[in-house]
């Protein structure tokens, strides 16, 4: 039986622009599971009951269906049939070259990620994740370039067919689950890793708009269940992940700035100082 680990493991090793992965389901671990922090695109073909809780909504499959997460957005599966078939596909938000997730209509925050399918419908989808499976497991030089294609096909697929509209938002503890999905996405935005990946989301209203909420009613549940304010949050892991910045890596200090949003080091320094009581350079 195959695992989440085993992908992470798996991607580890491989060029991002090359990171696809295509399992069966009836040969993974399938358990109920806390919000998933992962950062590749997932696409599943879905053949059994589950209840997938996906941002502040939650749907019941009950019928074949394709799903569709954002790396930006925490979700979790829970089965609720012993019979879990179908298949999944991870890749990397670089695989699809010159296409982007954020802007795709099936990967778009608030938008429906689940699509029931027909039976035709399921047969020809499942006929392309099984060309993938082959593809993949082949020495063909050229495997990662074909399968691409092939997610192609599937994407194109999904385009066509209409949403579900079964969501439905989930009342209980609704000021502790939206919390929850704030410092879930917040922890995803860290470590940063290189110079080039610049820190996408900083205000509390970046973290409103992607998950979907109103940026009062996301102030008001994280306040009442952390103590600290959205602000608060966000600062305090800026500042450590500079700190972890300055003191892991030779980056200059422009350049560590610039990859945790601010425009000019002049912005920096102040904001550092002002939390810290020192300058970025006098505590490197």
């Amino acid at each position: 039986m195959q695992s989440l680990d085993s992908i992470t493991t798996h991607f580890s090793s491989v060029d991002p622009a090359d990171q696809i992965a295509v399992f069966d389901r009836s040969t993974f671990v399938v358990r109920p599971k806390p919000y998933n922090r992962r950062n590749y695109c997932k696409i599943g073909l879905i053949l059994g009951n589950v209840r997938l809780y996906y941002a502040d909504r939650e749907i019941e499959i009950d019928r074949p269906s394709l799903i569709f997460s954002n790396p930006l957005v925490p979700y979790a599966f829970e089965p609720l049939s012993s019979k879990q078939e179908g298949y999944f596909c991870l890749f990397s938000p670089e695989y699809l070259k010159n296409w982007s997730a954020r802007e795709s209509p099936l990967f778009r925050i608030g938008a429906d990620p689940v699509f029931f399918v027909d039976q035709v419908q399921q047969e020809y989808i499942s006929g392309i994740y099984r060309n993938m499976m082959r593809e993949l497991d082949s020495d063909y030089p050229h495997k990662f370039d074909l399968a691409r294609h092939h997610l192609m096909l599937l994407l194109h697929e999904a385009m066509k067919i209409k949403p579900a509209t079964t969501c439905f938002p989930y009342k209980k503890a609704a000021a502790a689950r939206t919390a929850s999905l704030f410092l879930t996405l917040l922890d995803r935005q860290f470590p940063i890793e290189h110079p080039q990946r610049i820190l996408q989301l900083r205000t509390a209203s970046d973290y409103a708009t992607h998950l979907s909420v109103h940026v009062n009613t996301l102030n008001r549940a994280v306040k009442e269940v952390t103590g600290k304010t959205t602000t608060d949050h966000i600062t305090g892991r800026i500042i450590d992940e500079a700190k972890v910045l300055l003191i892991n890596t030779n980056w200059n200090i422009a350049d560590i700035a610039y990859c945790l949003g601010f425009e000019y080091l002049t912005y920096f320094n102040n904001f550092f100082k002002k939390y810290t009581g020192v300058t970025p350079g006098y505590f490197r």
